[in-house]
């Protein structure tokens, strides 16, 4: 009897450390919150992602005091997904942006079905590191780059805005030609390259107009692009008849071949774009959440990822449209090896004809709607990573022009000087899909850093099991990524100068990705500790958590 007694006893004890566990969390993360809106003079002086009155409001269907938060999310209402639904349908846009349609186009000609398993599976671990740039926005209520800002030390916060910058460049170069190139069919070569790009790049004024009529009618300028390449797409899918039994069985089974490797590189390669895991963290902010309600917050994380989940869905079909119209028309034939966006329009022209609608045309508009969608949330993800990087306050007309020029500047000069033949933009384009490469762990080791930071997200921190599959999937994807980067180099690297260039550059770039490593906790702490001192984050878990117990031991955030 005793011995029941003293096991009951146990248990209760055990439950009620666990319970005050996690109100220690909470109680940190909320003070570490006010801490870091104290850290600024004034509030009205910092950069965020959407002003007050510029947040959606989430409207209580089902209880009359909205004010409640009993910890509990409140039960699911359709009314309340259809609020939340758009932030991650824009963040969706990045899988469909002209580079991911040529790898797709690419793929299917020259792979055929077999890679289709493999953009599925691709397709879900972007999914998840996207969740998780959902998850620590809405649990903190402050976007990646700005809790960069504040979490990292301003060397290494300077180095990250610089590399999210060349992520963002070198995305939107490929999204502005991308765009030229659809102009350029529909207007049957008369408007030349370089027109097409001037013409894109005013879509930074439509995008500055559209944002002054609220979150919701921008959201439904982008539902509509997305329509339009799904009809586009969905029609060209339609028209070539691809066979319905290799489809289902390049999804289900699969196959890779060493002949098809580099283009499997490629699907993978193209699902985490840097700057969309900065976008996504951003976008979600736009409802108005309030953090310290544990129960709200839960609530958004689960629409937001039913939202999430359907978008993507969404994007994996529009993929595997273009895959495998170019796997049924193009598998085996002497064009598969060439083809990309140039000449890819051509290809089809040739191959299914005219009719009433020409399928170049159907292709054009398709190429179109994708190119114009990914610029401008381009522009929108550029304005959210330089404000969070340098607590930047400017005009929103003057910030779109500034992040709208480091694109399209030397986008222009690409179209003048690349435009001498299809195989200068193949070559280009290789060059920005290993710039964009070389980006990925500077957006994906921050990401899964912090959300794993019990004072940054308290207890909506990620799980141990959540976090060692989130460290996988980030690792199988700058693996896959460094083999392309070292095909990449080995390929083209050629000259002793040259070489030696490269190899300090690579031997910078590694250091820099131990050192993220090193203060991200993903690594046993007998590394860490062999680590030289001097190399060292200013120890982000001591200077910015507060031991609510035993004040005395806290220290303030120096960084």
């Amino acid at each position: 009897m005793c011995s029941g007694e003293s096991t009951m006893n146990g248990a209760q004890s055990r439950d009620d450390e666990s319970k005050e566990d996690d109100r220690d969390a909470e109680a940190n993360r909320l003070l570490h919150q006010q801490q870091q809106k104290q850290s600024t003079s004034s509030k009205d002086d910092e950069e965020v992602a959407y002003e007050a009155g510029e947040k959606i409001q989430v409207v209580d269907f089902d209880s009359v005091d909205g004010d409640d938060d009993s910890g509990v999310p409140p039960p699911f209402s359709w009314k309340k997904l259809w609020l939340f639904t758009g932030p991650g349908f824009l963040m969706s846009i990045a899988f469909l942006d002209p580079g991911n349609l040529e790898g797709d186009l690419q793929a299917g000609a020259i792979a055929g079905y077999t890679l289709l398993w493999l953009l599925m599976w691709a397709t879900f671990m972007g999914l998840l590191i996207q969740l998780l740039s959902a998850r620590i926005g809405v649990a903190t209520g402050r976007h990646l780059a700005e809790l960069c800002r504040e979490e990292y030390p301003n060397w290494a916060r300077l180095v990250l805005w610089f590399m999210a910058e060349l992520a963002l460049i070198g995305a939107d170069i490929q999204e502005v030609i991308g765009s030229a190139i659809a102009i350029q069919i529909l207007s049957r070569g008369v408007f030349p390259l370089w027109l097409g790009v001037l013409i894109t790049a005013s879509d930074c004024f439509v995008f500055l107009f559209l944002e002054n009529y609220g979150v919701r009618k921008l959201e439904a300028a982008f539902a509509v692009l997305i329509v339009t390449m799904a009809l586009s797409f969905a029609w060209m899918f339609a028209d070539t008849k691809p066979s319905g039994k290799e489809l289902l069985t390049g999804i289900l089974l699969p196959r890779l071949s060493s002949k098809t490797i580099r283009q499997a590189v490629g699907v993978v390669g193209c699902v985490i774009m840097p700057h969309n895991v900065f976008l996504h963290s951003a976008l979600v902010q736009s409802r108005k959440i309030d953090p310290q309600k544990k129960g709200r917050v839960q609530e958004a994380l689960n629409y937001y990822t039913i939202e999430s989940t359907v978008a993507l869905a969404v994007s994996f079909m529009i993929n595997l449209f273009v895959t495998t119209v170019f796997a049924k028309g193009f598998y085996g034939t002497k064009q598969a090896d060439s083809m990309g966006l140039v000449n890819a329009g051509q290809y089809l022209e040739e191959k299914y004809g005219g009719g009433i609608f020409p399928i170049l045309y159907i292709w054009g508009i398709g190429l179109l709607a994708a190119g114009q969608s990914s610029t401008i949330t381009g522009t929108y993800a550029g304005q959210f990573i330089m404000g969070g990087f340098l607590n930047l306050r400017l005009k929103k007309w003057l910030r779109a022009l500034i992040t709208r020029s480091f694109a399209i500047v030397p986008t222009i000069v690409v179209a003048i000087v690349f435009n001498t033949s299809e195989a200068s933009l193949d070559v280009l384009n290789e060059w920005l899909n290993v710039l964009q490469s070389m980006q990925i762990p500077f957006a994906l080791i921050p990401l899964l850093t912090l959300v794993s930071k019990e004072h940054i997200m308290g207890t909506f921190r990620v799980g141990p099991v959540l976090e060692r599959v989130a460290w996988t999937i980030a690792a199988l994807i700058m693996v896959i990524n460094g083999y392309l980067l070292l095909d990449f180099f080995l390929s083209e690297v050629k000259g002793l100068l040259l070489g030696f260039v490269v190899c300090s550059c690579t031997a910078a770039y590694v250091a820099f990705i131990a050192y993220l490593v090193s203060q991200s906790g993903a690594l046993p702490h007998t590394w860490v500790n062999r680590i030289p001192k001097g190399f060292s984050l200013l120890q982000i878990e001591s200077t910015n958590s507060y031991d609510i117990k035993n004040p005395e031991n806290s220290t303030a955030n120096s960084s």
